[in-house]
């Protein structure tokens, strides 16, 4: 007869082996969801490496075609071990492919990391892996335990005052900001439906690249351009005909300028509920007859699929006061500011149009 294991014989010369709390299998499971979440936890290196490649220009230096690790460095003043290193990284990204000489090149995925091609990322990427970003998403338990976020407790001020503090420290966010933007101005402004005549208010529209685009395609709008004076400073309308845009200077919690069409293009996931019902409130009272209000923001969909505003919403959370919407989130803003949500509209990008009326 077979015998069940606890009544084999056992060898006493043998040392004694406790039985697994868990089954073998079970056993194994966790190792494996040890290993994995490991590996997840080493994922902040990629970024960082992405940050060093932006700082030190490599990618600028192959333009023209593979280059080897010492060809690199020599051209970028840096290490070239080093810079092998980081460069390997990036590889197993897609960033950059090595070939069998050890040379690297750009891939179609990494062409962007360069400066000087239109859609440039390299400013928006310094922006998104800056301290002031990085810091407060490396104590983000602080805003589980203590509630709010945790910038003002780091760098002893609200986000946006800081960035306002000097042109130095400004610049890492409205460039960057205008360059992460950048890429996706034109597909979004192709989704916006908006008159062929009238007046479009880019609310805290920064640098005016998404006001530029849909300026572009409605020649018979005027845009007006509405921020603080230290943002409009580095606009970029001046390509366009003077008498077709104006700047409005000043603060949309306070007052915002009347139009046809307001836009709010990733403003609104900055702020927290009652600020953005104040913020749409103006837009409300200042909009002609027949106004619309456009909110262009990442609409946080149902389900555990990847979507990057799932991770936005955390950058928000870390360092502001607001966070990305549901379409119910953003029907209820609408609703306590005296609007009616129409209707989300995808765009070919992360963000969509959301779309509101005076009620």
């Amino acid at each position: 007869m077979s015998l069940e294991p606890q009544d084999q014989p056992q060898d006493r010369d043998q040392p004694q082996v406790e039985p697994e709390a868990e089954p073998r299998d079970g056993a194994e499971a966790l190792r494996r969801s040890a290993a994995f979440l490991a590996d997840e936890a080493l994922g902040f290196l990629f970024p960082a490496a992405l940050r060093a490649a932006a700082e030190t220009g490599v990618a600028d230096h192959l333009a023209d075609g593979p280059r080897s690790p010492a060809e690199l460095a020599t051209a970028t003043g840096t290490d070239a071990r080093n810079l092998h290193r980081v460069l390997r990284l990036l590889a197993t990204r897609g960033v950059v492919t090595e070939d069998q000489a050890g040379r690297f090149a750009l891939t179609e995925a990494g062409r962007a990391l360069r400066g000087d091609v239109p859609h440039s990322a390299r400013t928006a990427v310094l922006m998104l892996t800056d301290p002031t970003m990085w810091r407060p998403a490396g104590e983000l338990a602080r805003c589980l335990t203590e509630g709010g976020s945790a910038f003002e407790g780091i760098f002893g001020m609200p986000f946006f005052d800081h960035f306002a503090k000097d042109e130095r420290t400004a610049a890492v966010f409205h460039v960057g900001m205008a360059a992460f933007s950048d890429a996706e101005n034109a597909p979004v402004a192709g989704a916006c439906e908006l008159p062929a005549t009238g007046t479009v208010v880019d609310v805290g529209g920064g640098h005016g690249g998404l006001l530029r685009e849909v300026l572009r395609r409605r020649p018979g709008l005027h845009g007006v351009l509405y921020d603080r004076a230290h943002v409009l400073a580095g606009h970029g309308l001046g390509d366009l005909a003077a008498d077709r845009w104006s700047l409005a200077e000043g603060d949309f919690f306070e007052a915002v300028p009347p139009g046809d069409v307001h836009l709010l293009k990733r403003i609104t996931h900055d702020w927290d509920d009652a600020q953005c019902v104040a913020l749409l409130g103006h837009c409300r009272r200042a909009l002609r007859p027949g106004g619309r209000v456009l909110v262009l923001d990442a609409v946080v969909p149902e389900g555990n699929a990847p979507h990057q505003s799932k991770a936005l919403d955390l950058m928000m959370m870390a360092s502001l006061t607001g966070r990305e919407r549901t379409a119910a989130d953003f029907a209820a803003l609408f609703d306590a500011a005296g609007l009616r949500l129409v209707r989300v509209t995808p765009t070919p990008t992360v963000l969509s149009v959301v779309e509101a009326v005076p009620v």
